[in-house]
């Protein structure tokens, strides 16, 4: 499928697969050290991704924090921040979400055409609300992203997203952080949910890089069976 972006899955989890806690707060899985890593992550890419569950349930800027890797991309003639992109179905989006209302460059809306009109209004100016067909199409979406000169994607969850970019076999690569302990909560949001995978035990992952950091590990894999 040439032409549409490179597509990078960033997720930390516990042990036993878990990508958060069923407490309201927001459960920290990851360090300083590995927030840094991401962040160095986040400022090779053109544009990232959550889902709208992520924008509503956790209020991410999704920003580049370290001030020397904005410098750095606007010495390359790049924006300081990434395009930002979110995938919705129903359009339960608060324009006052941080998703919109930090950083400059833009923001990116993909929706069902049932959904356009009304969220469009909603979200005026703070965002492009782009039809991406009924449902959603993450291929016709990758398209448009294309298009626009995104050469390169990080998706940063949740679940839901995780799942379908795998199960539609459309990533590339996956960075797995996995910290030391166990949830155990089957109320609690899992890495991926349910589906037929491409990436199956006739097709693995192969690894390309495990790294300590400290008591975690970040697992990269690049991603046999789809695209990559």
């Amino acid at each position: 499928m040439t032409g549409l972006p490179y597509v990078l899955l960033s997720c930390a989890m516990s042990v036993d697969g878990y990508i958060d806690d069923a407490s309201p707060e927001r459960l920290r899985l990851s360090s300083p050290a590995d927030f840094d890593r991401v962040d160095g992550v986040r400022a090779s890419c053109d544009a990232i991704l959550v889902g709208a569950g992520t924008i509503r349930g956790d209020d991410p800027k999704l920003l580049i924090r370290s001030q020397a890797r904005r410098a750095r991309r606007a010495e390359r003639g790049l924006p300081p921040d990434l395009t930002k992109v979110t995938i919705t179905l129903g359009g339960d989006l608060d324009p006052e979400a941080r998703f919109f209302t930090t950083g400059d460059s833009p923001k990116l809306v993909y929706a069902p055409p049932r959904t356009v009109p009304a969220l469009a209004e909603r979200l005026g100016d703070r965002a492009e609300v782009v039809d991406a067909g009924d449902p959603p199409s993450l291929t016709a979406m990758l398209a448009d992203l294309g298009a626009r000169g995104v050469r390169r994607l990080m998706v940063e969850g949740g679940g839901e997203v995780h799942t379908a970019f795998l199960t539609a076999g459309l990533a590339d690569e996956l960075q797995l952080v996995v910290a030391p302990f166990f949830l155990g909560d089957p109320s609690a949001p899992r890495f991926v949910g349910p589906g037929v995978f491409p990436q199956s035990p006739e097709r693995p992952m192969r690894l390309a890089e495990s790294t300590r950091i400290g008591d975690l590990v970040l697992l990269r894999y690049l991603i046999g069976g789809g695209r990559g």
